[in-house]
C-alpha cells in the first residue's frame, strides 16, 4: 500500500512539473513562469522576447504579454535546451566585449561610439552610470567580418568622427528598441504610437496636434518588452534614453510618424467623448517600408521626398518658404 502511494505521490510530481514546463496546448503562462520553465534567468528571457526569440502575445485584461504553452514546449524541444537558447541571449559589457575581440577596452568603445557595434540592451551601475551590454554573437560575427578594425592603426574616417565627438550608442539602441517593437504589430495606431515614444511633448504636440490622438497614442503604445527598471533613477534613465536627441534623427522620427499617422486615420478614428471607438478593426494596407541604401551604421536615413502638407507638419514648410 506504501508503495501504491508513493508511485501517486511520483506521479503527480511529474505532472506538475510537466505542467509547469509548458502546460500543453492551449495554456499561457506568465512571463515569470514561463522564463523558469526555459531555464532562463528574468533578464535574459525579456531580451529574448525583445528579439523575436520567443513569441509572446497580449491577451485582454492582462498587463504583460503571456507565452503559448505550445511556444514554450517547442523552445524546450530545441536541439541542446536550455544552453542553446541561453547562447543566444548572451551579453557582454566593454570589458567582456573587447576580451572576446582581443582588442583594448578603448577601442571597444570608440567601435561602439562610431556605431560599428551596437547595444542591445543596458543597464545603471552603482553610480547610476548606464551601462551598455552587446549580443556575444554579433560581437564574434563583427570580429569574423572586420579584422582590419581590430588591429593597427585607426581609420582616419574613424579618428575624424571621434574626435567630433560622435556617440551613437544610444541612437542605435533606440533603432534597435523601434525596428523591433514595429516589426510585432500592423496596427497602424500602434505603430505610430511606437515612432511617437522617441519624441518628447513638444515635438510630438508639433507633429499630432489633435490631443485626442496625442491621448490616444499614449494609451495604445506597447510597454517595453524587457529593460523596464524598478527604481526611480532606472525609470528615469530609461525615459530619457528612449527620447531622439539629434536634429537629424529627430526629424526621421518626425516623418515616420507623420506617415504612419495619415495611415492610422485612414483605419479608423482617434475615440473621442461620445464618439465610435477606435476599436474596431479595419482592413490594414501594407505598411509602407523606407530604407536607406548604403547608410553608415548608426546613421539615419534620408527621409523621403514630401510634399508641403508633411514638410508643414514636421516643421520645415516655412523654412523651405523663406528659403525659396
Amino acid at each position: 500500500m506504501a508503495v501504491k502511494e508513493a508511485t501517486r505521490t511520483v506521479g503527480a510530481g511529474a505532472e506538475r512539473r510537466d505542467t509547469a514546463a509548458g502546460g500543453g496546448a492551449g495554456n499561457t503562462l506568465a512571463a515569470g513562469r514561463a522564463a523558469q520553465a526555459l531555464e532562463l534567468k528574468r533578464g535574459e528571457f525579456d531580451l529574448a522576447v525583445h528579439l523575436g526569440l520567443i513569441s509572446a502575445e497580449a491577451w485582454p485584461g492582462v498587463g504583460r504579454p503571456r507565452v503559448r504553452g505550445e511556444e514554450v514546449d517547442r523552445l524546450r524541444a530545441m536541439a541542446g535546451f536550455p544552453e542553446s537558447l541561453r547562447d543566444r541571449v548572451r551579453t557582454a559589457g566593454t570589458a567582456e566585449g573587447a576580451a572576446l575581440l582581443g582588442i583594448s577596452g578603448v577601442r571597444f568603445s570608440a567601435l561602439a561610439r562610431i556605431g560599428c557595434i551596437s547595444p542591445v540592451a543596458f543597464y545603471l551601475n552603482r553610480y547610476r552610470a548606464v551601462v551598455w551590454l552587446y549580443l556575444v554573437d554579433e560581437l564574434a560575427g563583427f570580429g569574423a567580418r572586420e579584422p582590419d578594425l581590430l588591429a593597427g592603426k585607426s581609420p582616419v574616417g574613424m579618428r575624424t568622427m571621434l574626435e567630433a565627438g560622435v556617440d551613437w550608442r544610444a541612437r542605435n539602441w533606440r533603432s534597435r528598441r523601434i525596428d523591433r517593437l514595429l516589426s510585432r504589430t500592423e496596427d497602424p495606431w500602434v505603430r505610430a504610437a511606437v515612432q511617437a515614444s522617441a519624441l518628447d511633448a513638444v515635438q510630438l504636440a508639433e507633429v499630432v496636434d489633435d490631443p485626442y490622438e496625442r491621448a490616444y497614442l499614449a494609451r495604445v503604445r506597447p510597454e517595453p518588452s524587457f529593460g523596464r527598471p524598478g527604481s526611480v533613477s532606472g525609470r528615469e534613465t530609461m525615459g530619457q534614453l528612449v527620447l531622439a536627441d539629434d536634429p537629424d534623427e529627430i526629424l526621421w522620427r518626425r516623418v515616420n510618424l507623420a506617415m504612419e499617422l495619415d495611415r492610422a486615420r485612414e483605419c479608423r478614428s482617434a475615440p473621442r467623448p461620445g464618439g465610435e471607438p477606435a476599436s474596431v478593426p479595419v482592413p490594414v494596407p501594407a505598411p509602407v517600408q523606407v530604407r536607406a541604401v548604403g547608410r553608415a551604421p548608426g546613421r539615419a536615413a534620408v527621409p523621403p521626398v514630401a510634399g508641403p502638407g508633411l514638410l508643414a507638419r514636421i516643421g520645415l514648410g516655412r523654412r523651405r518658404s523663406r528659403d525659396h
